[in-house]
């Protein structure tokens, strides 16, 4: 009997109520990703302590916070092969391991001054890039196998939707042990929380045919609908899906007037999302007059607004797919409306009071979340033998943003000693992402690739 049909009979029978096992999947990837964007976050709420102590000058600060970026680029595409020659669970379970331990170590830095701390602090944000690189191509993988097609935009946005979450249930934290204790103490316990996570993740997780409490039910509406089920059996090939990571795929990936447009609105959006996670909590202490402990709580309603658009966005994907049959149209609505409530964001260059500029920046974030459904489309689009490579080379292009950002808005605070540039920088990538997508993509469809 061949893998799969093995992997079937372990399924409950399929008398009684269809099971929702991948509702907790679900949850499951939420608090996964809920712990790596609060571990991403670390120094942005411990930077402006860990600065004057170790005497960072903010083009200094703007490197440290971009190494993350650098590793996380170069290791998505090796990532996302490693999860379609390995599987889903093997992989990023221990990713999860090493990037909390290399966040744990962060920890240790306090003492270093100039250039040493420079370089030690880089060096380990650069080893957490690295770790993490595999995590949202394995989300992507994940919901691809768990989740039908309808059902897929709520599935991403609530795994997407953590990036906020992260910042309303740990900013808050973060900030309280960064001003009540010592900043190193913030790597320590976020260091332990991912070593937890990492033995739930590993615990918990099943592909869909191999789990011990998905009935035949369940199984037959998911893959009914669409959903890779089998993807990670050892020794199944999906009938329609041509062979596994070549080159010559990589290239069709790469060159695909649709995906070009896709990984372009993705960098434009994560522009939004590494100000948010690296620069904005500095923003509000250094140019708000907030201190560090204000800021984590400060932080808490752009994140919530964030969270709530996340979810909405995809909600609402999935009603308009439903009732349209169009993934087109369900996706870039969203998107568009999204989009323009998020370049509100410049307005934060004319606005004094603190209250208001939080008020803004919470309907600059509720838009950047409903319109974060870019890995629903890259559920619709990937090739299924290469959704892990997709997913690398979606996240390599998205990701450049959180090296440039950083960086650019470093530069600019040094140079104008203002941020107000910055948020213009920010702001202009909105209507970026809304060019990429009205006029670069097209339809959305999934991507045949061609033989060789």
């Amino acid at each position: 009997m061949g893998p799969t049909n093995a992997a079937t009979d372990t399924i409950g029978a399929s008398e009684g109520p269809r099971t929702n096992v991948r509702w907790q999947i679900i949850v499951l990837l939420f608090i996964v990703t809920t712990i790596a964007y609060a571990d991403r976050a670390t120094f942005s709420i411990a930077g402006a302590a860990a600065s004057k102590e170790m005497d960072l000058s903010p083009v200094a600060m703007g490197y440290i916070l971009s190494a993350f970026a650098w590793a996380y680029v170069l290791g998505q595409v090796p990532g996302g092969a490693l999860l379609d020659r390995f599987g889903s669970k093997r992989v990023y379970g221990l990713a999860i391991a090493l990037w909390s331990i290399f966040t744990l170590l962060q920890g240790v830095t306090a003492g270093l001054i100039g250039f040493t701390a420079v370089v030690v602090l880089f060096a380990l944000r650069f080893l957490v890039g690295l770790a993490e690189a595999p995590s949202f191509p394995g989300n992507a993988r994940i919901v691809a196998s768990w989740f039908p097609k309808s059902e897929r935009g709520t599935a991403s946005a609530i795994f997407n939707s953590a990036q906020y979450f992260s910042l309303v249930a740990f900013a808050p934290l973060m900030g309280w042990i960064a001003h009540s204790f010592h900043w190193r103490w913030v790597f320590i316990v976020m260091g332990v929380f991912g070593l937890v996570a990492a033995v739930g993740f590993v615990r918990f997780l099943h592909s869909p045919s191999a789990h011990p409490k998905v009935n035949k039910a369940e199984l037959d509406y998911i893959e009914s609908g669409g959903g890779l089920v089998h993807m990670d059996e050892v020794g199944h090939t999906s009938t329609s899906a041509p062979s596994l990571f070549t080159w010559s795929n990589v290239r069709q990936l790469l060159t695909n007037r649709m995906m070009i447009g896709i990984y372009l609105a993705q960098y434009c959006i994560n522009v939004l999302t590494y100000f948010f996670a690296t620069w904005f909590p500095i923003y509000l202490v250094k140019e708000r007059g907030l201190n560090i402990m204000e800021a984590g709580f400060a932080a808490v309603a752009p994140a919530l607004c964030g969270f709530a658009g996340g979810v909405l966005g995809g909600f609402i994907s999935d009603r308009l797919l439903k009732r349209t049959g169009s993934v087109t149209f369900a996706r870039k609505t969203p998107l568009l409306i999204g989009m323009l409530l998020a370049s509100s964001i410049i307005a934060c260059v004319y606005i004094e009071q603190e209250w208001l500029v939080v008020t803004v920046m919470a309907i600059a974030f509720f838009g950047k979340g409903l319109a974060s459904l870019g890995w629903a489309v890259v559920s619709d689009t990937a090739p299924p033998s290469l959704a892990g490579v997709t997913g690398g080379v979606f996240n390599t292009f998205g990701n450049i943003a959180g090296i440039v950002t950083p960086i650019v808005i470093g530069y600019i605070v040094q140079g104008t000693g203002s941020f107000d540039g910055a948020l213009i920088f920010v702001g202009a990538h909105c209507a970026l992402t809304i060019f990429a997508y009205f006029v670069i993509v097209g339809k959305i469809e999934r991507l045949e690739l061609k033989p060789a």
